[in-house]
Protein backbone atom coordinates (compact mmCIF):
# COMPACT_ATOMS: atom_id res chain seq x y z
CA UNK A 1 0.00 0.00 0.00
CA UNK A 2 2.71 2.47 0.95
CA UNK A 3 4.40 2.40 -2.45
CA UNK A 4 1.08 2.70 -4.29
CA UNK A 5 0.01 5.54 -1.99
CA UNK A 6 3.17 7.54 -2.65
CA UNK A 7 2.86 6.89 -6.38
CA UNK A 8 -0.75 8.10 -6.48
CA UNK A 9 -0.01 11.16 -4.36
CA UNK A 10 2.99 12.00 -6.55
CA UNK A 11 0.89 11.53 -9.69
CA UNK A 12 -1.67 13.98 -8.29
CA UNK A 13 1.01 16.64 -7.74
CA UNK A 14 2.65 16.05 -11.14
CA UNK A 15 -0.71 16.20 -12.92
CA UNK A 16 -1.59 19.45 -11.16
CA UNK A 17 1.79 20.85 -12.18
CA UNK A 18 1.31 19.93 -15.83
CA UNK A 19 -2.16 21.47 -15.82
CA UNK A 20 -0.83 24.72 -14.40
CA UNK A 21 2.02 24.88 -16.93
CA UNK A 22 -0.19 24.09 -19.92
CA UNK A 23 -3.82 24.89 -19.16
CA UNK A 24 -2.76 27.80 -16.97
CA UNK A 25 -0.98 29.42 -19.90
CA UNK A 26 -4.13 28.95 -21.99
CA UNK A 27 -6.10 30.94 -19.43
CA UNK A 28 -3.41 33.59 -19.35
CA UNK A 29 -3.62 33.92 -23.11
CA UNK A 30 -7.20 35.08 -22.70
CA UNK A 31 -5.98 37.83 -20.38
CA UNK A 32 -3.66 39.21 -23.05
CA UNK A 33 -6.37 38.78 -25.66
CA UNK A 34 -8.46 41.24 -23.66
CA UNK A 35 -5.58 43.69 -23.22
CA UNK A 36 -4.30 43.54 -26.80
CA UNK A 37 -3.60 47.13 -27.76
CA UNK A 38 -1.73 49.21 -30.29
CA UNK A 39 -1.15 48.83 -34.03
CA UNK A 40 -0.43 45.11 -33.62
CA UNK A 41 -3.54 44.28 -31.56
CA UNK A 42 -5.03 42.07 -34.28
CA UNK A 43 -1.68 40.32 -34.76
CA UNK A 44 -1.42 39.74 -31.01
CA UNK A 45 -4.83 38.08 -30.96
CA UNK A 46 -3.97 36.02 -34.03
CA UNK A 47 -0.80 34.79 -32.31
CA UNK A 48 -2.80 33.82 -29.22
CA UNK A 49 -5.34 31.96 -31.33
CA UNK A 50 -2.58 30.17 -33.23
CA UNK A 51 -0.72 29.25 -30.05
CA UNK A 52 -3.61 27.80 -28.05
CA UNK A 53 -5.93 26.72 -30.85
CA UNK A 54 -4.52 23.20 -31.36
CA UNK A 55 -3.98 22.37 -27.67
CA UNK A 56 -6.41 24.22 -25.39
CA UNK A 57 -8.99 21.42 -25.32
CA UNK A 58 -6.37 18.70 -24.87
CA UNK A 59 -4.92 20.53 -21.87
CA UNK A 60 -8.13 19.89 -19.94
CA UNK A 61 -7.27 16.20 -19.84
CA UNK A 62 -5.01 17.08 -16.91
CA UNK A 63 -7.91 18.67 -15.02
CA UNK A 64 -9.99 15.57 -15.60
CA UNK A 65 -7.13 13.40 -14.39
CA UNK A 66 -6.78 15.49 -11.21
CA UNK A 67 -10.46 14.90 -10.44
CA UNK A 68 -10.18 11.16 -11.15
CA UNK A 69 -7.08 10.71 -8.96
CA UNK A 70 -8.67 12.64 -6.10
CA UNK A 71 -11.96 10.74 -6.43
CA UNK A 72 -10.40 7.27 -6.63
CA UNK A 73 -7.32 7.78 -4.48
CA UNK A 74 -8.57 10.05 -1.70
CA UNK A 75 -12.39 9.82 -1.61
CA UNK A 76 -12.98 11.54 1.79
CA UNK A 77 -11.03 14.60 0.64
CA UNK A 78 -12.86 14.58 -2.71
CA UNK A 79 -16.26 14.41 -1.00
CA UNK A 80 -15.49 17.24 1.41
CA UNK A 81 -14.02 19.55 -1.25
CA UNK A 82 -16.77 18.98 -3.79
CA UNK A 83 -19.51 19.40 -1.20
CA UNK A 84 -18.31 22.42 0.75
CA UNK A 85 -16.77 24.17 -2.27
CA UNK A 86 -19.47 23.41 -4.81
CA UNK A 87 -20.27 27.11 -5.37
CA UNK A 88 -16.84 28.25 -6.64
CA UNK A 89 -16.25 24.89 -8.33
CA UNK A 90 -19.54 25.17 -10.24
CA UNK A 91 -18.73 28.74 -11.24
CA UNK A 92 -15.26 27.65 -12.34
CA UNK A 93 -16.68 24.87 -14.53
CA UNK A 94 -19.17 27.29 -16.08
CA UNK A 95 -16.23 29.53 -16.86
CA UNK A 96 -14.34 26.64 -18.48
CA UNK A 97 -17.33 25.87 -20.72
CA UNK A 98 -18.00 29.52 -21.62
CA UNK A 99 -14.35 30.12 -22.38
CA UNK A 100 -14.03 27.12 -24.68
CA UNK A 101 -17.32 27.78 -26.45
CA UNK A 102 -16.55 31.44 -26.96
CA UNK A 103 -13.09 30.70 -28.33
CA UNK A 104 -14.52 28.19 -30.81
CA UNK A 105 -17.35 30.45 -31.98
CA UNK A 106 -15.02 33.42 -32.36
CA UNK A 107 -12.33 31.49 -34.25
CA UNK A 108 -14.39 29.17 -36.41
CA UNK A 109 -18.02 30.22 -36.19
CA UNK A 110 -17.97 32.78 -38.97
CA UNK A 111 -20.65 35.44 -38.80
CA UNK A 112 -20.36 39.20 -38.51
CA UNK A 113 -17.43 40.95 -36.91
CA UNK A 114 -19.66 42.35 -34.17
CA UNK A 115 -20.67 38.84 -33.08
CA UNK A 116 -17.07 37.68 -33.15
CA UNK A 117 -16.03 40.61 -30.99
CA UNK A 118 -18.71 39.68 -28.47
CA UNK A 119 -17.46 36.10 -28.38
CA UNK A 120 -13.96 37.47 -27.92
CA UNK A 121 -15.01 39.46 -24.88
CA UNK A 122 -16.70 36.41 -23.35
CA UNK A 123 -13.57 34.37 -24.00
CA UNK A 124 -11.36 36.97 -22.32
CA UNK A 125 -13.59 37.56 -19.29
CA UNK A 126 -14.00 33.82 -18.70
CA UNK A 127 -10.23 33.47 -18.99
CA UNK A 128 -9.86 35.96 -16.13
CA UNK A 129 -12.64 34.75 -13.83
CA UNK A 130 -11.89 31.02 -14.14
CA UNK A 131 -8.23 31.05 -12.98
CA UNK A 132 -9.16 33.49 -10.23
CA UNK A 133 -11.70 30.94 -8.97
CA UNK A 134 -9.12 28.15 -9.27
CA UNK A 135 -6.87 30.16 -6.98
CA UNK A 136 -9.71 30.84 -4.56
CA UNK A 137 -10.41 27.09 -4.33
CA UNK A 138 -6.72 26.35 -3.74
CA UNK A 139 -6.62 29.07 -1.10
CA UNK A 140 -9.61 27.57 0.71
CA UNK A 141 -7.99 24.13 0.67
CA UNK A 142 -4.75 25.58 2.02
CA UNK A 143 -6.48 27.61 4.71
CA UNK A 144 -7.95 24.62 6.54
CA UNK A 145 -11.37 26.32 6.72
CA UNK A 146 -13.37 23.77 4.74
CA UNK A 147 -15.98 22.28 7.12
CA UNK A 148 -16.39 18.53 7.46
CA UNK A 149 -20.20 18.62 7.60
CA UNK A 150 -21.58 21.79 6.02
CA UNK A 151 -25.26 22.36 6.80
CA UNK A 152 -26.17 26.03 6.57
CA UNK A 153 -25.53 28.54 3.80
CA UNK A 154 -22.55 30.19 5.44
CA UNK A 155 -20.73 26.82 5.52
CA UNK A 156 -20.69 26.88 1.72
CA UNK A 157 -19.59 30.51 1.40
CA UNK A 158 -17.42 31.65 4.31
CA UNK A 159 -14.57 29.14 3.71
CA UNK A 160 -13.55 30.91 0.51
CA UNK A 161 -14.72 34.47 1.15
CA UNK A 162 -11.49 35.53 2.84
CA UNK A 163 -8.70 37.97 1.95
CA UNK A 164 -6.23 35.08 1.79
CA UNK A 165 -8.34 33.10 -0.69
CA UNK A 166 -8.90 36.16 -2.86
CA UNK A 167 -5.19 36.91 -2.69
CA UNK A 168 -4.37 33.39 -3.88
CA UNK A 169 -6.92 33.89 -6.67
CA UNK A 170 -5.17 37.05 -7.83
CA UNK A 171 -1.79 35.34 -7.49
CA UNK A 172 -2.96 32.44 -9.65
CA UNK A 173 -4.28 34.80 -12.31
CA UNK A 174 -0.98 36.70 -12.37
CA UNK A 175 1.01 33.47 -12.69
CA UNK A 176 -1.11 32.26 -15.59
CA UNK A 177 -0.78 35.61 -17.38
CA UNK A 178 2.98 35.51 -16.80
CA UNK A 179 3.32 32.04 -18.31
CA UNK A 180 1.16 32.99 -21.29
CA UNK A 181 3.21 36.10 -22.08
CA UNK A 182 6.50 34.20 -21.88
CA UNK A 183 5.20 31.37 -24.06
CA UNK A 184 3.80 33.85 -26.60
CA UNK A 185 7.16 35.61 -26.85
CA UNK A 186 8.71 32.26 -27.79
CA UNK A 187 5.95 31.50 -30.31
CA UNK A 188 6.14 34.86 -32.10
CA UNK A 189 7.95 34.94 -35.42
CA UNK A 190 7.83 38.73 -35.73
CA UNK A 191 10.45 40.40 -33.48
CA UNK A 192 8.14 43.35 -32.81
CA UNK A 193 5.35 41.00 -31.77
CA UNK A 194 7.75 39.07 -29.55
CA UNK A 195 8.74 42.36 -27.92
CA UNK A 196 5.09 43.16 -27.21
CA UNK A 197 4.74 39.97 -25.19
CA UNK A 198 8.20 40.38 -23.71
CA UNK A 199 7.10 43.63 -22.10
CA UNK A 200 3.90 42.03 -20.89
CA UNK A 201 5.87 39.12 -19.41
CA UNK A 202 8.18 41.47 -17.50
CA UNK A 203 5.21 43.40 -16.09
CA UNK A 204 3.46 40.15 -15.14
CA UNK A 205 6.61 38.79 -13.49
CA UNK A 206 6.90 41.91 -11.34
CA UNK A 207 3.19 41.67 -10.52
CA UNK A 208 3.63 38.04 -9.44
CA UNK A 209 6.33 39.11 -7.02
CA UNK A 210 4.24 41.97 -5.62
CA UNK A 211 1.17 39.81 -5.08
CA UNK A 212 3.31 37.07 -3.50
CA UNK A 213 4.58 39.66 -1.04
CA UNK A 214 0.97 40.48 -0.15
CA UNK A 215 -0.38 36.93 0.03
CA UNK A 216 2.41 35.53 2.22
CA UNK A 217 1.63 37.80 5.22
CA UNK A 218 -2.07 37.06 4.74
CA UNK A 219 -1.24 33.40 5.33
CA UNK A 220 -0.23 34.16 8.93
CA UNK A 221 -3.90 34.24 9.92
CA UNK A 222 -5.52 32.99 6.72
CA UNK A 223 -3.54 29.74 6.40
CA UNK A 224 -1.34 29.16 9.48
CA UNK A 225 -0.30 25.69 8.31
CA UNK A 226 1.08 27.12 5.07
CA UNK A 227 2.80 29.99 6.87
CA UNK A 228 4.48 27.64 9.33
CA UNK A 229 5.40 25.21 6.57
CA UNK A 230 6.97 27.90 4.41
CA UNK A 231 8.89 29.58 7.22
CA UNK A 232 9.83 26.78 9.63
CA UNK A 233 10.31 23.59 7.65
CA UNK A 234 13.86 22.97 6.58
CA UNK A 235 13.02 21.63 3.12
CA UNK A 236 11.00 24.69 2.07
CA UNK A 237 13.94 27.10 2.30
CA UNK A 238 15.90 25.53 -0.58
CA UNK A 239 12.71 25.69 -2.66
CA UNK A 240 12.27 29.36 -1.71
CA UNK A 241 15.78 30.29 -2.82
CA UNK A 242 15.59 28.19 -5.98
CA UNK A 243 12.30 29.86 -6.87
CA UNK A 244 13.92 33.27 -6.41
CA UNK A 245 16.89 32.29 -8.57
CA UNK A 246 14.67 31.03 -11.40
CA UNK A 247 12.47 34.14 -11.16
CA UNK A 248 15.47 36.45 -11.50
CA UNK A 249 16.90 34.28 -14.29
CA UNK A 250 13.60 34.48 -16.16
CA UNK A 251 13.57 38.27 -15.84
CA UNK A 252 17.16 38.49 -17.07
CA UNK A 253 16.39 36.19 -20.00
CA UNK A 254 13.36 38.29 -20.93
CA UNK A 255 15.36 41.50 -20.66
CA UNK A 256 18.07 40.10 -22.95
CA UNK A 257 15.52 38.48 -25.29
CA UNK A 258 16.58 34.90 -24.61
CA UNK A 259 13.00 33.72 -24.86
CA UNK A 260 13.54 29.95 -24.85
CA UNK A 261 15.62 30.27 -21.67
CA UNK A 262 12.95 32.52 -20.16
CA UNK A 263 10.32 29.89 -20.86
CA UNK A 264 12.31 27.19 -19.08
CA UNK A 265 13.06 29.42 -16.09
CA UNK A 266 9.46 30.60 -15.81
CA UNK A 267 8.15 27.03 -15.91
CA UNK A 268 10.67 26.01 -13.24
CA UNK A 269 9.70 29.01 -11.10
CA UNK A 270 5.98 28.20 -11.23
CA UNK A 271 6.64 24.51 -10.62
CA UNK A 272 8.62 25.30 -7.48
CA UNK A 273 5.89 27.65 -6.23
CA UNK A 274 3.36 24.84 -6.58
CA UNK A 275 5.62 22.25 -4.98
CA UNK A 276 6.47 24.64 -2.17
CA UNK A 277 2.76 24.85 -1.34
CA UNK A 278 2.46 21.07 -1.41
CA UNK A 279 5.48 20.57 0.87
CA UNK A 280 4.31 23.30 3.25
CA UNK A 281 0.95 21.55 3.59
CA UNK A 282 2.32 18.00 3.71
CA UNK A 283 0.98 15.55 4.80
CA UNK A 284 -2.43 17.25 4.90
CA UNK A 285 -4.87 17.21 2.06
CA UNK A 286 -7.37 19.10 4.18
CA UNK A 287 -6.40 20.51 7.52
CA UNK A 288 -6.97 19.65 10.34
CA UNK A 289 -7.83 15.98 9.98
CA UNK A 290 -7.43 14.61 6.43
CA UNK A 291 -3.93 13.56 5.40
CA UNK A 292 -2.76 11.55 2.42
CA UNK A 293 -2.60 8.59 4.80
CA UNK A 294 -5.98 8.56 6.56
CA UNK A 295 -7.87 9.86 3.51
CA UNK A 296 -6.42 7.24 1.16
CA UNK A 297 -8.58 4.63 -0.52
CA UNK A 298 -8.27 0.96 0.50
CA UNK A 299 -4.95 -0.69 -0.45
CA UNK A 300 -6.48 -2.74 -3.25
CA UNK A 301 -8.03 0.36 -4.84
CA UNK A 302 -4.72 2.21 -4.61
CA UNK A 303 -2.87 -0.67 -6.25
CA UNK A 304 -5.32 -0.75 -9.15
CA UNK A 305 -5.22 3.05 -9.50
CA UNK A 306 -1.41 3.08 -9.49
CA UNK A 307 -1.29 0.44 -12.23
CA UNK A 308 -3.90 2.32 -14.28
CA UNK A 309 -1.95 5.56 -13.92
CA UNK A 310 1.32 3.92 -14.93
CA UNK A 311 -0.22 2.27 -18.00
CA UNK A 312 -2.18 5.40 -18.90
CA UNK A 313 0.90 7.62 -18.57
CA UNK A 314 2.82 5.38 -20.98
CA UNK A 315 0.14 6.18 -23.57
CA UNK A 316 -0.91 9.70 -22.64
CA UNK A 317 2.49 11.37 -22.28
CA UNK A 318 3.92 10.23 -25.66
CA UNK A 319 0.60 11.06 -27.33
CA UNK A 320 0.54 14.53 -25.82
CA UNK A 321 4.14 15.13 -26.86
CA UNK A 322 3.37 13.93 -30.39
CA UNK A 323 0.42 16.34 -30.54
CA UNK A 324 2.69 19.23 -29.59
CA UNK A 325 5.24 18.20 -32.21
CA UNK A 326 2.57 18.00 -34.92
CA UNK A 327 0.85 21.29 -34.13
CA UNK A 328 3.82 23.33 -32.93
CA UNK A 329 6.42 22.30 -35.50
CA UNK A 330 5.02 24.71 -38.08
CA UNK A 331 4.60 27.94 -36.14
CA UNK A 332 3.79 29.84 -39.31
CA UNK A 333 0.61 27.90 -39.90
CA UNK A 334 -2.27 30.14 -40.82
CA UNK A 335 -4.63 31.17 -38.05
CA UNK A 336 -8.18 32.46 -38.41
CA UNK A 337 -8.14 36.26 -38.63
CA UNK A 338 -9.18 37.88 -35.36
CA UNK A 339 -10.79 41.28 -35.53
CA UNK A 340 -9.80 43.86 -32.92
CA UNK A 341 -12.47 43.52 -30.26
CA UNK A 342 -11.65 47.02 -29.03
CA UNK A 343 -12.69 48.54 -32.33
CA UNK A 344 -16.18 50.05 -32.65
CA UNK A 345 -18.90 47.86 -34.14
Amino acid sequence: MQLALWFVAGALLVTLTIYVLTGGADYGAGVWDLFARGPRAAAQRALIARAIGPVWEADHVWLILIVVILFDGFPPAFARIMTAMHVPISLMLIGVVLRGSAFSFRSYGGGQNRARRRWGRIFSMASIITPFLIGVIIGAIASGRIPANPHVLRDFVTPWLTPFCFGVGAFTLAIFAYLAAVYAAVEADDPALADDFRRRAIVAAILVGIIAGIVLPLAIHGAPLIWNGLTRRVWTWPIFWLTTIFALAALWALWTRRFALARGCAAAQVTLILWGWALAQFPYLLEPDLTIFNAAAPPRALDILAIALAVGASILLPSYRYMLIVFKSNRRAAAPPIEDSASPP
